[in-house]
């Protein structure tokens, strides 16, 4: 083989261990005779093979196991060709393909040592594929980010943009909510909002010219000190931009905790707004005891509101008053028809966000 390829696994003490892949064919089971041999009720004793194809790349094949081989948690049915970092189970072994010398190589073990399995039936998931690709976007490759506007309900004039994390990353999807569910699986979520949100307020600062800018902001961050240390060095920088932090609707979660919120955020000087209001609860409690500066009413709530049941244009006719009455500025997003737009005036919102007014562009166009 050109290329020296290795299966990572979890040894039980907790150490990584790479298996090399020294020739190939390459056999995996429980039987003695095979090259990684795992000791597990889950595995046969001739469970899979890996070998090159007639393009010379490398693929795995099951051998008609029992409880099967999977590839990136997809059940195989016969043979799959390989990748970098293809994360593969055999049975519920799970290991990592690697290449050596590649940047998360991992010291070769090269005795010829049995694996043990984890009992159960479940697939584990001490692996996650992309991990090396998701941890250089956070250290800035391929980090991206558009802005939408959002303008006044009665003229149309520009009144603030809403920043929107994208990647351009090769290896990555582009769409904020794939790379979130990368993000949650290794738990690093907050990290990924906050280098959406450094990025974004770095390109967006010197373009606002006295517009907003509202951030979202993750309900892992929402509370925590890293979010406001960094909302407050923005702060205290010579023409800082006027940020506006959007805090998601199942941040909200009791009173108490939302008067800290709007007190430290009040003290550094950056307003808030809730944001996707009416997608779950209502959190009506929360919103009459702690207003925030905007009030922004899920797209869901809104589509199609023109031609809406009667008794859901009342129920947001009345939010939108308790909004004003609260002294929260109510904003429709997910607006894309000049109807829907009309109705949302004369329901009393003041700022508008969708289609309609302006769809997402990048930073340089701004």
């Amino acid at each position: 083989m050109s290329d020296a390829w290795y299966l990572e696994t979890i040894a039980a003490d907790g150490s990584h261990v790479a298996h090399a892949i020294r020739r190939l064919p390459f056999r995996v089971g429980r039987d003695a005779a095979n090259d990684l041999v795992v000791a597990a009720r889950g595995l046969s004793r001739q469970h899979a093979i890996i070998d090159t194809n007639s393009a010379g790349r490398l693929q795995v094949t099951d051998l008609g196991s029992t409880n099967g081989t999977f590839v990136n948690r997809e059940r195989i049915s016969a043979t799959r060709v390989l990748a970098g970092d293809d994360v593969i189970h055999f049975g519920n072994a799970e290991y990592r393909l690697g290449i050596e010398g590649g940047p998360d190589s991992v010291a070769s073990d090269d005795s010829e040592r049995t694996m043990i399995a984890p009992a159960g039936r479940g697939l584990s998931a001490h692996f996650v594929r992309q991990e090396r690709e998701f941890l250089q976007l956070l250290a800035g490759r391929g980090i991206s980010a558009v802005v939408q506007p959002i303008v006044s309900a009665l003229d149309g004039r520009l009144f603030a943009y809403e920043l929107l994390g994208r990647s351009t990353h090769p290896d990555l999807p582009a769409s904020p909510m794939h790379l979130f569910q990368l993000a949650a699986m290794l738990g690093r979520e907050a990290e990924l909002s906050g280098a959406f949100r450094t990025y974004g307020v770095e390109q967006m600062a010197p373009r606002l010219k006295g517009a907003r800018l509202f951030v979202n902001t993750h309900p892992e961050e929402t509370f925590t000190d890293g979010l406001f240390d960094w909302l407050a060095q923005w702060r205290a920088q010579p023409d800082a931009p006027n940020i506006v932090i959007e805090v998601h609707e199942t941040a909200v979660v009791e009173v108490e905790a939302m008067r800290r919120l709007a007190a430290r955020l009040d003290e550094i000087g950056v307003p808030f707004a809730y944001d996707d209001f009416g997608a779950g609860q209502a959190r009506l409690r929360e919103l009459a005891e702690v207003p925030p500066d905007f009030v922004k009413f899920d797209m869901g709530l809104l589509r199609g509101i023109d031609t809406a049941p009667e008794g859901r244009q009342r129920m947001v006719r009345e939010l939108v008053r308790l909004v004003l009455d609260l002294g929260s500025v109510p904003l429709a997003e997910g607006i894309e028809t000049e109807p829907e737009a009309a109705v949302c005036r004369d329901m009393g919102f003041q700022l508008v966000q969708g289609y309609l007014t302006g769809r997402p562009v990048a930073l340089s166009a701004i």
